[in-house]
């Protein structure tokens, strides 16, 4: 049984890709009850199901095939019974297959029904095809990240999918959730990845409008462009991340480092091509293990950059278990954190389809063994424990 502070909350997860997912299953790891529904061709991916399909860990699946007569109308119960409903499609699409906010909020007027898209459902672009790196580039998001003399970089998919679309889908469902417990009264979130992503440059957007940001690419205080911000290469090809901003963290940096440096002079610019030399060259003298040993604990705010598979072995994310393993497969626990109710990461994704039954059984679907009999519902395998 779940503790974390959505128990007791249900969620339909119209199956998707990307931030959709994402979301369900950090609803599913804050305890919320969430069931994913996928298309009958999914169960033929090879990559669904199990263990390393992390972002559908702790949910139920059901199948239902929306182009079936009787399918749209079995999501319909669905969605009367729910507390949340995400859908990740294009503008209109869930509108014509009959299962749109009019529909799912005439049948259960405290839903809240969470849209989840790369452009949002207004605007020129709203039914162009789209994905996280052309998202985050016309948010300007890409364009400020990476040296100055190269090509913008790729910040993995986690500026726009995960940080400007499946964190935002999460807080506004929150949201509404937290009005439908004032008034009653259920509503449409329009989650869209160039809204979040925006939302997440305000600080630099803040920056730039009090002339305290550049707009352009590796020479500001958070890209690279400061040397005592910066990630420096280190003996045998390691790398070392240097974030001494403040001026007590730059005196112990220079300390540590043993550099005939003047801290006093850590804003002068004109001085910076040559301490990013000096410093280039001193972390070149070890390697990264040996910087990480002598930085360990103090304030110089240096850290060893580490790959995927070494970080769940450092001492503070051990400690913290921040990240886990199950199966073999290295994994985000759940986050955040709470002292009275607490989450927890739920088990393996089931095979798909797997609870099509016990689903159908547990929130009274009516006519469940006609919906599987007739081809609108698909049980695959055996109901998942």
């Amino acid at each position: 049984m779940t503790t974390g502070p959505l128990s007791g909350c249900r969620v339909v997860e119209l199956g998707g890709i990307g931030p959709g997912p994402f979301a369900g299953m950090l609803l599913a790891d804050l305890g919320a009850e969430v069931v994913r529904v996928d298309r009958p061709e999914r169960a033929a991916e090879p990559d669904a199901g199990g263990p390393a399909d992390v972002l559908n860990r702790g949910k139920r699946s059901v199948v239902l095939d929306l182009k079936h007569p009787a399918g749209p109308a079995a999501l319909l119960q669905l969605a009367e019974r729910a507390d949340v409903l995400t859908e990740g499609f294009r503008p209109g699409v869930t509108e014509r297959l009959g299962i749109g906010p009019h529909e799912c909020l005439a049948r259960n007027p405290r839903l809240v029904y969470g849209r989840m898209t790369g452009w949002g459902q207004s605007g020129p672009l709203a039914a162009a095809a789209g994905h996280d790196l052309t998202y985050i580039a016309l948010t300007g998001a890409l364009g400020a990240i990476g040296d100055a003399a190269g090509p913008p970089q790729i910040p993995l998919n986690l500026v726009g999918d995960f940080g400007g679309g499946g964190c935002y889908l999460v807080i506004g469902v929150l949201a509404a959730l937290h009005a439908v417990g004032r008034t009653g009264v259920g509503q449409v979130v329009d989650a869209a990845i160039v809204d979040g992503t925006a939302h997440l440059l305000a600080s630099t957007f803040g920056k730039l409008g009090r002339g305290a940001w550049t707009d352009e690419r590796g020479i500001n205080q958070l890209d690279g462009g400061w040397p005592f911000y910066a990630v420096y290469e280190t003996k045998g090809g390691g790398h070392v991340a240097v974030g001494a901003l403040e001026a007590k963290f730059y005196r112990r940096l220079i300390e540590l480092l043993k550099l005939d440096v003047d801290p006093g002079l850590q804003h002068d610019r004109s001085t910076w091509p040559e301490l990013r030399r000096r410093l280039a060259e001193r972390f070149a003298e070890r390697t990264r293990d040996e910087w990480a040993a002598l930085f360990e604990g103090t304030d110089a705010c240096v850290a060893p950059v580490l790959g995927l598979t070494e970080a769940a072995a450092h001492p503070q994310l051990a400690a913290r278990g921040s990240l886990f393993t199950r199966e073999g497969v290295v994994q985000p626990a759940a986050a955040p954190r709470f002292s009275a109710t607490p989450s927890s990461p739920g088990p393996a994704a089931p095979p798909v389809g797997a609870d099509t039954r016990a689903v159908f059984r547990d929130w009274e679907i009516a006519d469940a063994d006609e919906l599987v009999d007739s081809g609108a519902a698909v049980q695959f395998r055996t109901d998942s424990p």
